[in-house]
C-alpha cells in the first residue's frame, strides 16, 4: 500500500487529508494512506527513517527549508526558492519540489487571470515572495506594497526577482502611495484571515481600480477583499484554488497523475463546503 504524509508543526486543523483523499481517488489509488505527521523541531532528525519509508510527503511550516538537508536532490522549482513543500521517493532517492509556484500559476490560469499586466501585490513574505518572483518572471509590471517595517525585506525580494529577470519592472511602495489602475490585485498578506474576517488589506477604492483579484487566504472561503471585489463585479479567485492546485501538482509528481480543470473545480467546491462545517 502506498503511504504519504504531511509534515509540519504545529498543524492543528489542516485541509490536506481530505484534499489528497479525493485526489488519490482520481489517481486510481483510493487505498493510499495519507497521515498527518506533527513533529516538533527537536524531533525532526529522529524521523528521517520514517520519512524515507514513505512514497512521498508534503511539507509545511516550519520545515520547508530545514527538510532540504535530508534530501538527495532538488528539482529546479525547489532550488529557485530554496523551499520544499513536496517530496517524492523515487527508487530510494528523495527528491524535493516546490509545488506552491505551480499551484499559484494553475489557479490564476483556471480563474482567467494573467500575470503580464500591471500587478499590485500586498505583502511579499513567505509565499508572497514566490508570487512576486513569478510575477516578475512572467513579465508583470509589478508594484509591491509593504508596511514601513517590511519595506527593506520587500526591496530584497525585488532585487532577487531582478537577478532572475533583469528586464522586470518592479517598484516597492507603502499603502499610502498606491495610485492608478491595475490588471490584477494579489493579496499575499494575512489580512482578512479567520478569525479577523472583517479586515481588508486595501481600501474599497483600490479594489475598484483593479480588474481582477487573487486572494491567497482560503479561510474564510470569501474574504472581505473578495466580497468587495464581487460587489463591484470584479472577478475574485480565492485561496482554496491555490491550495487544491498545489496538491494536484504533487500527485503529478508522485503518481504521474493528470487532473483537469473540471475535476479540480469539484474538489475546490467540496473543500469550501468542508471548511464551513
Amino acid at each position: 500500500m502506498s503511504k504519504y504524509a504531511l509534515l509540519g508543526y504545529p498543524l492543528g486543523h489542516t485541509m490536506s487529508p481530505p484534499i489528497h483523499k479525493r485526489l488519490f481517488g482520481l489517481d486510481g489509488k483510493p487505498d493510499a494512506e495519507y497521515e498527518v505527521c506533527e513533529i516538533p523541531p527537536e524531533k525532526l532528525a529522529e524521523k528521517s527513517e520514517y520519512l524515507n519509508s514513505l512514497n512521498g510527503y508534503n511539507i509545511t511550516i516550519p520545515y520547508k527549508v530545514d527538510i532540504i538537508k535530508y534530501l538527495d536532490e532538488l528539482d529546479e522549482s525547489a532550488r529557485r526558492y530554496n523551499s520544499v513543500n513536496c517530496v517524492v521517493n523515487r527508487n530510494g532517492k528523495n527528491i524535493g519540489y516546490n509545488t506552491d509556484c505551480s499551484g499559484f500559476l494553475r489557479s490564476l490560469e483556471a480563474g482567467g487571470a494573467k500575470l503580464d499586466g500591471r500587478v499590485l501585490q500586498i505583502g511579499c513574505g513567505g509565499v508572497g515572495r514566490m508570487m512576486a518572483i513569478e510575477a516578475a518572471l512572467h513579465g508583470a509590471d509589478l508594484t509591491i506594497v509593504a508596511l514601513p517595517e517590511f519595506i527593506t525585506g520587500a526591496k530584497e525580494v525585488a532585487e532577487e526577482a531582478l537577478k532572475l529577470n533583469p528586464a522586470a519592472k518592479i517598484s516597492v511602495i507603502t499603502h499610502e502611495e498606491i495610485s492608478g489602475e491595475f490588471d490584477l490585485l494579489m493579496n499575499a498578506s494575512p489580512v482578512g484571515m479567520y478569525p479577523n474576517t472583517d479586515n481588508c488589506p486595501v481600501s474599497e477604492d483600490v479594489v475598484k481600480s483593479c480588474k481582477c483579484v487573487f486572494e491567497v487566504i482560503y479561510n474564510p472561503n470569501v474574504t472581505k477583499l473578495m466580497s468587495i471585489a464581487e460587489k463591484h463585479g470584479i472577478p475574485a479567485i480565492g485561496g482554496m484554488a491555490m491550495l487544491v492546485w498545489q496538491a494536484a501538482v504533487a500527485h503529478e509528481i508522485w503518481n504521474g497523475a493528470s487532473c483537469n480543470d473540471e475535476d479540480v473545480e469539484k474538489i475546490i467546491a467540496e473543500m469550501k463546503a468542508e471548511l464551513t462545517k
